[in-house]
Order: structure tokens, then C-alpha cells, then sequence
């Protein structure tokens, strides 16, 4: 499909702010006049808040249930929420995507990566976001963030650990894939670089500063396009 330009996501493992970055990303974005859905995962439909009480409050859950429970409620979300905002013109800011699932179940849970992508894609349709922005920081900080930790973050560090790597895997083998640095305070992620995160969907650019120095080379191999200016007016975003 060819109208997923606006469709960005937040990823990162438990307690790592991606909940706090794509509700400041969305205020800035509306500020300035541009239409923006928020969608979680798993939820933002009906069927989805069943099926997130189902996924995140169980005692126990079987790994290719939870598997295919992330799937179906992402598959029905995509076609009830997330298609018709993009064939509108607006803005959706993800919070989790099929990526998760990648670096949970596919990595983390050991049941193969491309199988939980091919999975999760089949039901997708095509609607998948133009560019996935990975909130990186060790687990031991991530899991302390947190104030109620769901089934699955408090599955410990060992698995957080695995989670991490699954998502810096994605980054090296996936173009769509970048990692921020989990470090930056809130205030420095949204008002010094949200402009140079929506504009890498128009422009595939080095993130000024984001990405984690180890990774910058391979960013530069992959991505080779840079931004010409570090000063983006908002209000010229395409709308």
C-alpha cells in the first residue's frame, strides 16, 4: 500500500519510555496542526483491550499462544484503526508494532524471527510502519522505570537482555530500524529531535546525535541520504 508514509513507531524494551515519547511526539505534532492518531499494542481496539488483558495479566501463557494473540490483535487493529487514519492523511504514532513480537517471541522466547515476522505480516495486509525508532538502555535501568510491571516485564534482565538484542539484530538486518539512545531525558528527545525523527520518512538521514556511536557507521553505510540542515521548521511537514 502505498499510504504509510505518516506511519511511524516506538519500540524498546519494558521501562523504556516509549509510552512517555509517543504522547510528547503527538502533542508536538498537534501543536502544530497535524492531524495524529496514537495506537498502543497490544489494545486500541476492542477486541485488542481483550485480548491485552489476556496477553499482560495471565499467569501463564503458552509462547506460540502469546504469539499468535499479538498477531490477531494487531491484524485487526491495522484494518479497523490504523488503515483508515493513514487514508485520511493522518499522522499514526505507534506504540509497538509486529517488531515487538520479533524481539520477544522470535528472539527472545526462542521461536525464530522470520517465522514471527512472516506470521505477524500475513495478517498485516501491507500496513506496517515506514520507520521503527528503538528506545535503547540497558534492562537493568529499563525494568527499574517501571511502576507496575505487567507478565511479560517481569519476565527479569536475562530475558530484557535477549529483548535488547533481538531489537539491535532488527536494526543491523532492517533499514526501517533505528535505535535512539534510551539515556536522553524526555525533553531532549521531543523539543531538540522529533523534527529529525519525522523527517527520516522523507529523507533517510544520520539522527544527529541519536543513534548509539557503535552503530552510526552502519547507519551511514545503509542509510547514505543526509539532511542538509539541523533546523527543521514543523509547520512545513507535509500534511
Amino acid at each position: 500500500m502505498g499510504f504509510v508514509s505518516k506511519y511511524i513507531a516506538l519500540e524498546g524494551g519494558d521501562g523504556s519510555g516509549k509510552s512517555t515519547v509517543s504522547a510528547a511526539l503527538r502533542t508536538r505534532l498537534q501543536e502544530a496542526g497535524h492531524p495524529v492518531v496514537v495506537v498502543r499494542e497490544p489494545g486500541g481496539t476492542p477486541l485488542g483491550e481483550s485480548v491485552r488483558e489476556l496477553l499482560l495479566d495471565s499467569d501463564n501463557l503458552d509462547d506460540w499462544a502469546e504469539v499468535f494473540l499479538f498477531a490477531a490483535q494487531r491484524a485487526e487493529l491495522a484494518s479497523e484503526v490504523v488503515t483508515p487514519a493513514l487514508e485520511a492523511g493522518q499522522w499514526v504514532i505507534s506504540d509497538r508494532t509486529y517488531y515487538s513480537s520479533i524481539a520477544y517471541q522470535g528472539k527472545a522466547r526462542g521461536l525464530g524471527e522470520e517465522l514471527v515476522r512472516s506470521i505477524n505480516e500475513t495478517g498485516l495486509n501491507g500496513v506496517t510502519p515506514d520507520h521503527v525508532f528503538v528506545l535503547d538502555l540497558e534492562p537493568e535501568t529499563a525494568l527499574a522505570r517501571q511502576d507496575s510491571p505487567d507478565r511479560i516485564g517481569r519476565e527479569g534482565v536475562e530475558f530484557q537482555a535477549a529483548v535488547r538484542d533481538g531489537y539491535l539484530r532488527l536494526s543491523a538486518l532492517d533499514p526501517k530500524v533505528s535505535i535512539l539512545d534510551g539515556y536522553l531525558i524526555i525533553i531532549q528527545l521531543i523539543t531538540e529531535q522529533c523534527l529529525h525523527i519525522i523527517l527520516v520518512l522523507y529523507q533517510p538521514a544520520l539522527q544527529f546525535g541519536l543513534l548509539r556511536p557503535q552503530l552510526q557507521q552502519q547507519f551511514t553505510d545503509r542509510k547514505s541520504t543526509r539532511l542538509n540542515s539541523s533546523h527543521t521548521d514543523i509547520s512545513r511537514m507535509p500534511s
